[in-house]
């Protein structure tokens, strides 16, 4: 997802951001590390790593990434999904509703596309970037898991784009409705899909819809629930989803919710926008109004415990999710520069000479990392924890690009505010 303010402003954007049943997390090291597709919020594994160790573009030349076809769309963030046939994504229409599409991967041609009343208005200080729908949705292989704008969470077939179920959390619990719109992009593993929703962490029966248990409901902060999203993993033994609520960073069972661990996380208004990034037995994070966090968790008489490894200033993050590469975050700040982060120390070890946009949503493949900000910018860099290296950069569109890149093999595809792309590059021999 992408979150964006200002120091004038709160300007909220959610983008936020596979073969069959791609999906079957029984815990996170069960998961699929190769794949032709991208399937879910910051790719196969949600941490922003390409599955395959492919090819890589060594520029980003006209002669070397090539547009493939385009297609118009109405606004959005989300970020796109890409299965072996096609490609999806979500738009707000009209003001008045929110619609979801399938395209051929091969040509963009347009192949269904299913809607619902669903629009509102985000603050009129988060209005900058409009009120359209930002969270990223999942595919499992046979279902598109979709959150609509007033916390709603539909589930349509992927072939036809037919509706199969649809849960309002507003109605369901008498919860407030989201200021900024339903953000978090869903999890999904074998039987279950977990979102933040309801003011709450949820896990609903993927089948049906039936929401199987409610924690960690959050009261404070603006109101409706939290802009970060769950990742899946295994520390000290358990496996666990790991979440950033609006005020803590937890780790929740997701057998029956029980939270694992839980630490306070201080930000802004409760603006906790990362996802959290796992390294190893370690999560690392960072908050608008709050510093640079590496939690460690260990294996405890009662089951599992967290400790604080470090915290630092200096490495205050806006909404743009780090990737990690050999034990260094490269993030992007709240200032709008970039660092690298060693995860040992907590120290800096470089920063960007000048600031960048309001976003950067990055895909690392070892130490190369692609990074597109949200002025439509593509930039190649080095994942190098020596100094800031930019080896390549291109205008690859005139609007604004909030939506998360998808990057697979030699495909990259880009979601515009109003548009979708698909391009393609050649790598030296």
């Amino acid at each position: 997802m992408a979150f964006h303010f200002s120091s004038k402003a709160l300007v909220v954007a959610s983008t936020i951001c596979f073969c069959i049943s791609p999906i079957n997390i029984s815990n996170a090291a069960e998961q699929p590390t190769e794949t032709t597709e991208w399937w879910q919020w910051r790719g196969p594994n949600r941490d922003a790593q390409v599955g395959i160790k492919g090819p890589w573009p060594v520029d980003l030349k006209e002669t070397s990434l090539i547009r493939k076809w385009r297609v118009d769309c109405g606004d959005g963030y989300p970020g796109p999904i890409v299965s072996k046939d096609k490609v999806f994504t979500s738009e707000t229409a009209n003001k008045t509703d929110e619609v979801v599409k399938a395209y051929d991967r091969l040509t963009g041609k347009l192949l269904w596309s299913t809607s619902w009343k669903g629009s509102m208005s985000v603050p009129f200080f988060a209005a900058k970037n409009g009120s359209w729908i930002r969270s990223t949705p999942t595919f499992d292989g046979e279902s598109l898991y979709v959150a609509g704008m007033r916390d709603v969470l539909v589930c349509l077939d992927a072939a036809s784009g037919k509706e199969r179920w649809k849960v309002d959390f507003v109605e369901k619990f008498g919860t407030a409705l989201p200021a900024f719109g339903f953000v978090c992009s869903p999890l999904v593993d074998d039987k279950a899909v977990y979102v933040q929703a309801a003011a709450a962490f949820v896990k609903l029966d993927k089948k049906t819809g039936e929401v199987l248990w409610r924690t960690l409901q959050d009261a404070g902060g603006m109101n409706g629930s939290a802009f970060s999203s769950p990742v899946r993993t295994k520390m000290a033994g358990k496996d666990q989803i790991v979440i950033q609520s609006r005020t803590h960073l937890a780790g929740i069972d997701p057998v029956n919710g029980k939270v694992l661990w839980k630490v306070a996380i201080n930000s802004f208004r409760g603006m906790n926008i990362l996802t959290p990034t796992i390294d190893g037995e370690t999560v690392f994070t960072s908050a608008y109004g709050g510093k640079a966090q590496l939690i460690r968790i260990e294996s405890a008489s009662d089951g599992v415990a967290s400790k604080e490894v470090w915290n630092a200033d200096g490495a205050e993050a806006n909404m743009s999710s780090p990737v990690i590469y050999q034990g260094h975050a490269y993030l992007h700040l709240r200032n709008r520069r970039v660092v690298c982060v060693n995860l040992t120390t907590g120290k800096t070890t470089w920063t960007s000479p000048k600031p960048y946009g309001d976003y950067w949503s990055m895909v690392a493949n070892g130490d190369k990392i692609l990074a597109l900000d949200n002025k439509g910018i593509l930039y190649l860099m080095e994942a190098n924890p020596k100094e800031f290296k930019i080896i390549d950069e291109r205008k690859i569109s005139e609007q604004e690009t909030w939506g998360h890149l998808a990057v697979v093999g030699n495909e990259l595809f880009i979601r515009e505010q109003k548009g979708l792309s698909a391009w393609e590059w050649k790598s030296a021999k």
